[in-house]
């Protein structure tokens, strides 16, 4: 019998595919690429993806890597059923990655599609009327078979047929980890780099950030990646500034500032690089350059020479000012 596992690499994902690869099915694993993802924070570009593989590797699985940041970011500019307590849409996140499971299950002749989920773990899909719901949606009723929770919720298609025996089956529930990191043990899995997972779209500071984007129409890659570096303004409707907190994103800039962007950078100081996005006046030139200003080592100085240049150009402006205040940049600031 042939399966779909979704493999994050994380804990839960991981057991699952331990446990069900026992079992004796034939597993092919999934893992979904979006920008937000916290699992694998020292690559960016390969998110869960490289604990994903480490896992399928491991249990000899075939692993497909499908990117659906695409579709992701449709979901997230207008989720049908609304965000978390940020900006997360979680349940029609959940819908999407289904939805593609479900085409790529029809695909290869597999029969039913296995999570790591675990009944109560995240508040805004992992209780049973979300569960329902998801797979309701996603056109997958009766065929999600979650093993960690399996007993604590009605018997799946492949449990009913015998495909795969319910008594083994867990009854784990809640957000407690401490189940999971005690089996993890006791199956011989000691490798698992990002125990509860993540996602960026769930801290409250880079989802102001996804909103101003979307309210200003911007969501795109190039935005979202400079949303993830520095400290970030709002200088008008057009216009933004990133501007980095030290040496590797000051590195980080320099490499996704583009044509079109203005780079900004202390003449004779120790400061910030800083990127200036969109339609710049003179005024906002001069504002972007009292921001680099602020953040630069001035000691004791009021004004320091900043200078600017438009990419892809050479040379440069340079202009000395003084900074710009902590009660000016509190209401630009993102």
């Amino acid at each position: 019998m042939k399966a779909i596992i979704l493999l994050s690499g994380g804990l839960d994902s991981t057991i699952a595919a331990e446990l069900m690869n026992r079992e004796g099915l034939e597993l092919f694993a999934v893992n979904f690429k979006t920008p937000f993802c916290l699992c694998d924070r020292r690559s960016s570009n390969v998110g869960c993806g490289s604990n994903a593989r480490r896992v399928a590797d491991a249990l000899g699985i075939e692993l497909k890597i499908i990117n659906a940041t695409k579709d992701f970011l449709e979901v997230l500019k207008n989720p049908k059923h609304g965000y978390g307590a940020n900006m997360n849409p979680c349940i029609d996140c959940r819908i999407l990655f289904f939805r593609k499971s479900k085409q790529l299950m029809e695909e290869i002749g597999a029969s039913f599609i296995i999570t790591g989920e675990v009944l109560g773990q995240r508040p805004m899909s992992q209780f049973r009327r979300q569960m329902d719901l998801i797979e309701k949606e996603a056109g997958l009723d009766g065929l999600v078979l979650r093993p960690l929770s399996a007993k604590l919720l009605p018997p799946t298609t492949p449990e009913k047929m015998g495909w795969i025996s319910r008594e083994r089956m867990l009854d784990i529930a809640g957000r407690s980890r401490k189940p999971q990191i005690a089996l993890a043990k006791d199956l011989g899995i000691s490798d698992y780099p990002c125990p509860a997972g993540g996602c960026l779209l769930t801290d409250h500071v880079f989802a102001r950030k996804i909103r101003d984007l979307i309210d200003h129409d911007e969501l795109d890659m190039p935005n979202i990646d400079l949303l993830k570096v520095g400290r970030y303004f709002r200088l008008s409707e057009n216009a933004k500034l990133v501007v980095g907190r030290n040496e590797s994103e000051n590195s980080v800039l320099s490499l996704l500032a583009k044509n079109g962007d203005y780079l900004f950078g202390p003449a004779s100081i120790k400061g910030p690089v800083a990127v200036g996005r969109g339609a710049f006046t003179s005024e906002l030139l001069e504002v972007a350059c009292r921001i680099v200003t602020r953040y630069s080592d001035r000691n004791e100085e009021q004004e320091a020479e900043i200078s600017y240049r438009m990419l892809p150009e050479k040379a440069e402006t340079t202009l000395v000012t003084n900074f710009l205040d902590d009660s000016q940049i509190a209401g630009i600031r993102i």
